[in-house]
């Protein structure tokens, strides 16, 4: 049997991109990157059983004779018309023509994996391993089924078993660090996420999860580090960048987020979040006219995004454009009631423009911002 281990789904770029487009995405939804912890940042990464995932075609690569019955030819027919349940329902009629034949009951328990009948797959799965105990693929796909059902305890012992067989299985070695940091065992998921790395150090998923891993023991050079390898293997990944880049932001590194910003937004035009924080990055480090530019650019592609007209509000005050200043701010501080810096950045602009009334209202809101909401006490 081939080395499963050459999962290309899991080491494709493509799929890669796809887990860093779905970060970028959640991102999104946040007040922005420097409003955001690296612990939310990361925890938007899609769990590894999205991403470990036991396949029809890995099953139907066991050599076996149950493949050569005619139920397997009628599968791959069905699966033709998208009839998926009936595919399922032919992977359970071969299971149980051969019960002795590991082949077909981890064909059934891809099948049903793939239709998220978790719990049917890892009773297939566990068949399969009693029949052949040293079927690599039986025990990679009940661990894959049992963490999908939140199992992570009982998965363990399966990818440990997988590495007894594959010893150089990165796979294995990435589900364990999930795992053992779901289940609080926070140095052990450190330990196989670095392993996992040194693998396949040309995945940037194995070093995303490290720096989930390193991220749970409060080590936060270790984190930043294996996000920038990450980035550092996907340069042509701009969500890829972007992360790195937030993750700059939230640790207040403003000059060395900016030249990774630039490439990510250079990639990704048409990202609000990406053009804005640069614009943000460029303002606080005195570059007020290009970070105008990008901050504009933000706006236009989101105009419901408070930050950036904060933020653009600001560099037109820094330039000395009060009226335009007051324009994006009165604008921010309706999108953003109950921010105090707004609303301050606001009074500032009204004073400059001579609207002393304005400028005490606004004042006045900035105030109430900063002020503790009172507790209502139980009767």
């Amino acid at each position: 049997m081939p080395r499963f281990l050459r999962l290309r789904a899991v080491k494709s770029a493509a799929r890669l991109l796809q887990i860093c487009s779905t970060l970028v995405f959640f991102l999104r939804a946040s007040l922005g990157a420097e409003d955001a912890s690296i612990d939310r940042l990361l925890s938007k990464l899609p769990p590894p059983e999205k991403l470990i995932k036991p396949s029809v075609q890995k099953a139907l690569q066991h050599p076996d004779p149950a493949f050569k019955d005619p139920l397997v030819a009628q599968m791959a027919a069905v699966i033709k018309t998208r009839n998926f349940s009936q595919v399922l329902n032919l992977s359970r009629k071969l299971a149980e023509k051969y019960p002795r034949s590991a082949g077909a009951q981890c064909l059934r328990g891809a099948i049903a994996y793939d239709l998220r009948q978790f719990a049917e797959a890892s009773v297939a799965f566990r068949a399969a391993t009693a029949v052949e105990p040293k079927f690599a693929f039986g025990h990679f796909g009940l661990a894959a089924a049992e963490m999908s059902q939140g199992h992570y305890a009982s998965a363990i012992p399966h990818f440990q078993r997988l590495i007894e067989l594959e010893p150089k299985a990165a796979i294995a070695y990435l589900g364990l660090s999930d795992c053992t940091l779901r289940l609080g065992r926070k140095q052990d998921s450190a330990e196989y996420a670095r392993k996992a790395a040194a693998l396949a150090p040309s995945n940037g998923y194995m070093w995303l999860q490290l720096a989930k891993a390193e991220k749970s023991l409060g080590h936060t050079e270790a984190t930043l580090n294996a996000i920038a390898k990450a980035a550092q293997v996907s340069p042509d990944s701009g969500a890829m960048l972007a992360t790195l880049g937030f993750s700059y932001i939230n640790l207040n590194r403003i000059p060395q987020a900016i030249p990774t910003l630039q490439r990510a937004a250079r990639m990704l035009p048409q990202d609000y979040l990406v053009q804005s924080q640069l614009g943000y990055c460029l303002m606080t480090v005195g570059q007020t006219d290009p970070a105008i530019g990008y901050l504009r650019k933000g706006v236009s592609l989101n105009s419901n995004y408070g930050p950036a007209w904060e933020h653009l509000g600001v560099a037109y005050q820094k330039q000395g454009r009060n009226r335009d200043a007051v324009s994006a701010l009165e604008t921010a501080t309706r999108l953003l009631p109950s921010s105090r810096p707004a609303w301050q950045h606001l009074a500032q602009a009204y004073q400059a423009t001579g609207r002393s009334a304005d400028a005490q209202r606004a004042a006045a809101r900035a105030q109430q911002s900063a002020a503790p909401k009172p507790t209502k006490k139980k009767a």
